[in-house]
């Protein structure tokens, strides 16, 4: 027998006996019997409730310890820092190629490229850089569930 078929048993237990009472005391002890019962079922529903709110505040503080645990890939100074060293290395061919071929607007293509590629690599580097949260990756639906 489960716990839950367990507790029902119990009260079903305790209904039995308080209808028992009842017939045996009369219904001068009716209101009596009747609250006491009430009273047993709301204890009952007082310490699920309770069971179930710790399991709950449990589970939330298993995710948050797992959320401020997970390395974020990319959000090493030294990578960033990498990033940017190999984005300026790579622009001085880019704007010989792009100036030499495309002259001025093949050269204000090219650095827009690589302004570009660099705010992409930023925001994702960096949440809410450009005044947008991100969102938490794994996070279940809620307010949240939202970086700054």
């Amino acid at each position: 027998m489960t716990g839950i078929e367990a507790r029902d048993a119990d009260l079903k237990k305790e209904l039995d006996a308080t209808l028992q009472a009842r017939r045996e005391l009369g219904e001068e002890y009716e209101s009596a019997l009747v609250d006491s019962f009430l009273e047993k079922v709301d204890q009952r529903i007082d310490g699920a409730v309770e069971r179930r709110m710790r399991r709950h505040l449990a589970e939330q503080q298993m995710q948050v310890a797992r959320g401020a645990r997970s390395p974020r890939p990319t959000d090493s100074w030294g990578e960033r820092f990498g990033f940017g060293i190999v984005s300026l290395v790579l622009a001085v061919p880019l704007s010989a190629i792009g100036g030499g071929v495309g002259h001025l607007p093949g050269l204000i293509v090219t650095w827009l490229g690589i302004v570009g590629v660099n705010a992409v690599q930023a925001a994702r580097t960096t949440p809410g850089l450009f005044g947008r949260p991100r969102r938490r990756s794994g996070a279940s639906s809620g307010d949240d569930d939202w970086e700054d």
